[in-house]
């Protein structure tokens, strides 16, 4: 049973439903700006940060899986968005290289808008109307700085769930710069 819990797949899979319960419930009485924060969103991509593309595009589709379960757009919409979000942040950012934690929380609040634009874009052309108005620059702002600051929290909990430990993400050795 110790075995199961500490697999990163089932340790990212509590901390989703957890985070799933926070959305859905405390998140909805509590907006910012008008806007509820993307939290799966941010853990997705932040997963991508510290682990890789592929840890990134795996923990991206189950988590907006996930969301779409208990949303009324269409099941897989928000899995496609978050797992493109999820690799994209895997591919673009290297975890051998020490990254200061602006720069993560910057890349973090960067994909989200672009994947919060990418979600409203592909429900467009799937025929959901509505999404593309002149708010979703408003949301596009909000979930960006929202996710760019919950970065900070998001990171270390992403890096629990992979079992990733210090040594493992320190930046190569200088031989191979030789």
């Amino acid at each position: 049973m110790i075995n199961l819990l500490n697999r990163p797949v089932t340790r990212l899979f509590l901390v989703g439903l957890l985070l799933l319960a926070v959305q859905t419930t405390l998140l909805t009485e509590m907006k910012f700006f008008g806007i509820i924060a993307q939290l799966l969103l941010a853990l997705s991509i932040t997963t991508g940060l510290v682990g890789s593309s592929e840890s990134g595009a795996l923990a991206g589709f189950v988590l907006g899986l996930m969301f779409d379960l208990v949303l009324t757009s269409p099941l897989g919409l928000s899995a496609l968005v978050y797992a493109c979000a999820g690799w994209g942040a895997g591919y673009f950012h290297s975890r051998t290289l020490a990254n200061p934690k602006w720069l993560e929380c910057l890349v973090t609040g960067i994909l989200s808008g672009v994947a919060t634009f990418a979600l409203a874009v592909v429900a467009n052309v799937i025929g959901i109307e509505g999404w593309l108005s002149g708010r979703i620059i408003k949301v596009i702002i909000v979930v960006a700085c929202v996710n760019a600051l919950s970065a900070f929290v998001f990171i270390p909990i992403s890096r629990w769930c992979l079992a990733i430990r210090r040594e493992q993400r320190i930046s190569p050795p200088a031989e191979l710069f030789l």
